[in-house]
């Protein structure tokens, strides 16, 4: 599992002009009787079927690790507050989403990169070592947006002990931890997207039925309002620059 993870990261992080010099094992497959050998084919096959797996859960692993969560579920509550079902498409909102994770997770990507996986592929580091290195930067991160709540339920349901230095946090606690802390920090920040949009929504209404036009729904009169207040204020702007210093604050 850590081999297909440092893979994986090998993947997104090492350019093109540093495989030359990577320092990968060679799996060769053969033909024969196996005598002998049924041991390391097994092992060597089954090391296979883990890289296979890591890169197949490889989208999963890289929403549920990282800023994606919080800026997708955010940017989908402004969608829905606004009163738009398909607009920006969720083509557009998932590109923007990644984008921007891709700039806040940067530091952190480099800091593996010059840390572990550049070792690891120079033959200078061991795998192990390697993967305790590597997956520091990442736990700094997460447990920078955790909550200690939401840390010590977990704790509590693995029955694992609270170690005295919190790298030593196993990932299968931290990441459950972290991903609930996303989830609450984004339904926060939706909420409050929220308030100005059902502001207009409740002016117009009442407009509405004091001339008495009630017959005429509210969302088709506020939604060009709604447009031209989100214009107005430079929304995306606010929006964006908000998301992004929640991670930094």
């Amino acid at each position: 599992m850590k081999t297909g993870i440092l893979i994986l990261l090998a993947l997104i992080l090492v350019p093109d002009s540093a495989w030359a010099q990577a320092a990968f094992p060679n799996i060769s497959l053969t033909v024969g009787d196996g005598a002998g050998e049924g041991g390391g084919q097994l092992v060597t096959g089954l090391k296979v079927l883990f890289v296979l797996t890591i890169l197949t859960l490889a989208p999963a692993i890289l929403v549920m690790v990282t800023s994606f969560t919080r800026i997708i579920v955010v940017l989908s509550f402004l969608r829905q507050a606004m009163g738009l079902q398909s607009v920006p498409p969720n083509q557009v909102l998932v590109g923007l989403a990644l984008f921007l994770t891709f700039f806040i997770m940067t530091p952190v990507w480099q800091q593996v990169n010059s840390t572990a996986l550049q070792p690891y592929l120079a033959g200078e580091m061991t795998e192990e070592a390697a993967w305790e290195k590597g997956r520091m930067p990442l736990m700094g991160f997460m447990l920078a947006q955790t909550r200690e709540k939401d840390l010590g339920l977990f704790l509590d349901i693995s029955g694992t002990p609270v170690p005295e230095d919190q790298a030593q946090l196993p990932l299968h606690v931290v990441i459950p931890a972290f991903v609930i802390s996303e989830l609450k920090t984004a339904f926060q920040i939706g909420f409050l997207l929220y308030i100005p949009f059902l502001v207009l929504d409740m002016v117009v209404s009442s407009v509405l039925m004091s001339m008495g036009m009630m017959m005429l729904p509210p969302v088709i009169i506020s939604l060009p309002f709604k447009l031209i207040l989100f214009v107005l204020v430079d929304g995306w702007h606010l929006v964006v620059g908000s998301l992004v210093g929640s991670f930094y604050s």
